[in-house]
């Protein structure tokens, strides 16, 4: 416990770090990711292979990598000056959004031809057929998944750490610096993520619950 105790403020700063990296990457790979579904499965060629190329290449690129490029790579192009949170923010972002994409996708190929069908025929646009027909079905249907890939985001944002980004997985090196046992630290670590996943797994299954879909 001393080692919690003593550096209360620390893991609380760091946690907070976390959370706000988090929530920004969360909705924006939220919005990213049904973005690059509606690419995905657009009547025009051009925005299909855009989106297809994208997730291909990002889904089989390694995270770090994608830091190191917003890290390192990003800063030599002088282009806009941003923070090392921004930066973490849009790798997190970029990245999870091809995954966030897969899954948005596979939730509307569940959605009967049909219906899209007969949005056309009564005159709706390819948009408003995506957006109000097929898309509110499709997110339902892929709770779990999204979910899991949310707690995935979660997990990641530890690697920001090593780009001089605050938050829970920097913890270590400040508890090494400082002579404590940085095993105990990582449990504690450990421990602060649990609980932080828990309301996610509960959410999940609310609305899993809420929102199920008959197969």
């Amino acid at each position: 416990m001393n080692v919690l105790l003593d550096n209360l403020g620390l893991y609380g700063q760091a946690f907070l770090g976390t959370i706000k990296l988090f929530v920004v990457a969360s909705i924006g790979s939220l919005i990213g990711g049904t973005i690059l579904a509606g690419l995905r499965v657009s009547p025009v060629p051009v925005l299909r292979a855009f989106g297809t190329v994208y997730v291909n290449t990002v889904r089989n690129t390694p995270l770090t990598l994608v830091f190191f490029f917003f890290a390192f790579a990003y800063p030599a192009l002088e282009i806009v000056d941003l923070s090392f949170f921004t930066r973490a923010c849009a790798a997190l972002i970029l990245y999870t959004s091809a995954f966030v994409c897969e899954v948005v996708r596979s939730g509307i190929n569940t959605v009967p031809v049909g219906q899209a069908e007969a949005s056309r025929a009564l005159g709706f646009t390819f948009n408003q057929t995506l957006a109000d027909i097929v898309l509110p079905q499709a997110i339902r249907a892929v709770v779990p998944p999204l979910t899991n890939i949310q707690i995935a985001l979660l997990k990641n944002t530890t690697i920001a750490a090593g780009f001089s980004v605050l938050e829970a997985g920097g913890i270590y090196s400040v508890l090494a610096e400082r002579g404590y046992s940085v095993l105990v630290g990582l449990l504690w670590v450990a421990l602060g993520f649990l609980i932080l996943v828990i309301p996610l797994t509960v959410l999940q299954r609310r609305l899993d619950a809420k929102w199920s879909v008959a197969r």
